[in-house]
This record gives structure tokens, sequence and C-alpha cells, in this order.
């Protein structure tokens, strides 16, 4: 492995490469296709681990918030008069109602939900019920708005909804701050609204399969291979974590979109032409991608609806000094993106549908695919039943995982 590769990584050579004659086997079939697994999933992988809810830029002014569903959950992010960021349950303490219903808004000094009029303030705390003397006496503090537990690493939100084995986000990503710091995201600004785009006929799991690899970048996407193909490398996922790194080749680039994207970096000016021309990838344990190039600042991750629907949740990010030429760069970049977007969208359907044919035995995965492997291995820690090369029969999916999880099956 060449220190092009290894540009920046704080992992050996020992924890970069597959070990010895290791098991190239993925997951089993039956992972992706059983309802009660899924319901294993919700629990201990969506709720009890860090999700990106958005960028502080997403909710600039007091009052302005974001809204975060997954697996059932509804978190409400929101700046409080003091410029607080603050998490909270979307949910009014009186009859359960989303105490708002858009995607992005901005609340005019309270929130008010819209089901009977109860109002909080800012801060979360219980401001009144509408028609006050048909209820009880409500403490403020007891009746108001139940938090998310929430941080913030280099300007990104997450949010985690019950207790998990992670430890703050920013342990998490210790690894990856000073070279992270260098793009300096906590600056950045919204470009548009968070997207959520739906797949049908998915698993989530296939998404990250496809996302957690590049030996495919050579075949399935020619405009990545033009710019980064010749030396792009994944690293393997460790404590919950994993690193991909992509520097340009060399060469100016065929096809026109690279070409052009590569000169304008080329043309950015201080700080940002000091920053490497390399796409970087941070991945975070279970669904979450961090993007960091010269010209902007991306984030992506799988929303799981049941064993077979999915969506991509994302946003792109600019610098506050944008000028003309990375405003034509960025522009270039999320061009080049869509095209792989469109392109891994395909091979995820692929991907997916071979799980249900009565020809499929598995996959082997290359050297190329360790990224893969890892990523099952973080699965299979926390579920252990995916470690069951046969499906268990109906109704004894959640035994016996819980069994595995006190050594009681191996």
């Amino acid at each position: 492995m060449t220190q092009k590769h290894n540009m920046n990584s704080s992992l050996t050579e020992k924890e970069l490469k597959p070990p010895p004659n290791w098991d190239r086997s993925g997951l089993p079939a039956w992972t992706y296709l059983n309802d009660e697994l899924f319901e294993l999933e919700k629990e201990e992988l969506f709720r009890r681990h860090w999700q990106i809810a958005c960028h502080t830029s997403d909710i600039p002014e007091p009052g302005c918030y974001v809204t975060f569903d997954i697996v059932g959950e509804r978190a409400l992010i929101l700046r409080d008069n003091e410029g607080q960021i603050r998490a909270f349950h979307n949910l009014c303490r009186h009859r359960g109602s989303r105490v708002v219903d858009a995607s992005k808004g901005r609340c005019q000094g309270a929130i008010v939900c819209p089901f009977h009029g109860w109002s909080y303030s800012l801060d979360g705390t219980l401001r009144g019920a509408a028609k006050s003397h048909t209820l009880p006496d409500l403490d403020q503090c007891e009746w108001g708005l139940k938090s998310v537990e929430m941080e913030i690493w280099q300007g990104f939100v997450f949010v985690r909804f019950k207790p998990g084995p992670q430890p703050s986000i920013a342990k998490v990503l210790e690894r990856f701050s000073e070279e992270v710091s260098l793009y300096r995201s906590e600056q950045l600004l919204s470009v548009e609204p968070i997207e959520c785009t739906p797949a049908e006929n998915i698993n989530w799991k296939a998404i990250r399969d496809v996302d957690n690899e590049g030996y495919h970048v050579a075949r399935a996407h020619p405009a990545l291979h033009d710019l980064y193909g010749q030396h792009y490398f994944d690293e393997p996922f460790v404590n919950g974590v994993s690193r991909s790194y992509a520097p340009f080749n060399e060469s100016a680039g065929r096809m026109w979109s690279v070409r052009n994207y590569k000169k304008f970096v080329d043309q950015l000016e201080s700080p940002y032409r000091e920053l490497p021309r390399a796409w970087l990838y941070i991945g975070i344990f279970p669904n979450n991608v961090l993007g960091f190039y010269p010209d902007a600042v991306m984030f992506y991750q799988d929303m799981p609806f049941s064993v077979s629907t999915a969506a991509v949740r994302g946003a792109i990010y600019k610098h506050p000094d944008e000028n003309r030429v990375m405003r034509l760069a960025r522009y270039l970049s999320t061009r080049i993106d869509a095209m792989a977007v469109e392109e891994d969208r395909q091979l995820t359907l692929w991907s997916f549908e071979a799980t249900r044919s009565s020809a499929y035995d598995g996959i082997l995965l290359s050297d190329l695919e360790y990224g893969v492997k890892s990523y099952h291995n973080a699965l299979r820690e926390v579920i252990p039943v995916m470690k069951q090369k046969t499906e268990p029969l109906t109704g004894t999916v959640s035994q016996i995982n819980s069994a595995s999880q006190s050594g009681e099956v191996k």
C-alpha cells in the first residue's frame, strides 16, 4: 500500500489489510428479507446509535427548526431564543401529535401544536394549554417537550433516541478531528433543504453494501473512475467508523465534467487551494456518511422503512466565502455525484433482488471489498443472530438474538 492510499490514515498497516485467509462470505440472504430481524435493527441500530439530523446552518435563527424521522421516532431540532440548539421528541405531551408538521420551518416565538393548540417555549418548556381550566395544574418543566440526546461535531448535529453502545459522537469521530478541521465545516452554509429520496424494492443494507466498497468504481462509475479511480482506497470499519480516501488522478480527465471540475479546483483561493485534491468520506455506523470535497461538504444516510423499502436522506453545504470559481466547482462535483448515485441505485436493486433467487448461495468478497466484511462484522456484533447461516424459525429471531447476546448461543 502506498503512502498516497494511506494519506492521513490513523490506522496501522495491520488494521488496514485483511487478515490472512479471511472469511470472504457476507451476510446470508435471510438477513435482508426477515421482518423480525428488521424489528431488531430498528431498536438496536437506529434508535441506539448516532444519527445525523442536520447542520447548524439549517437552523440559522431563533425559532428555526428541522425535523428528523426514523423507524417511528420523531425529532425536532431547533434554535432557541438564546441561539442554543436543542433537540426534542416531536411529540405533544397532550395527545402525542407532532408539534410541527413540516420538515423545516420557523416558529414565531413559540411552538404551537396543530391538534389542540398546546404551546411550548423554544426551550421546550410548556407555555400553556388551550382551555387550561379544563385540565389539572401542569408543571411547565414536567410537561414540557421530552429531550432527545444531541451533540454537535464540526457543525453537524447528531441525535440518539435511546442510550446505546457508542460513546459521545466526539469520541466516535475523534481520530478524524484534525483531518476534518481543515474543511472548516462549522462555518458551512445550507444550500438547499435536506432531501429524502425514496427507494422501492431495496433493503437498506444493500445500499450500504454497494457504498462500502470501491471495487466497482472502475466498471460501474465512469465519471468517478475518471476523477479518482487510480488511487481510491477504502479503509475497514474500526470502532464504528470507516474512512475512504479518493485522491484525484494525475491526468486532466477525459470527461467534460471531470476535466472542468479539476480545472476549477486548481483555481480555488486560499485556504481551499491548500486542501487535498481528493474526496474524503467518513462512514459512521450504522448508516451515515460525511463527504468532504475541496469545494463543498455533504452528508447522506440510509433511512429504512421496511425490509424492502428505504430512502436516502442528505444535503450539500457550501463555504461561506464561495466565489464564482468555487460555485462552478461545486456544481460540477454535484453533477458527478448525481451520476454515481443513479448508477449505484441500479446496482443496489440488482444486489437486493439476488437475495430472493433460488440460485443465490452467498457472495465471495475481494480484498478490495474488505470494507463490506468489516461492516457486516460490526452488524453481527450488535445483532448476533445475524451470525446464523440459515433463517431461524418464525417467531424465534429475537429469542435467539437474546440468547446469543448472553452467551447461551455461539
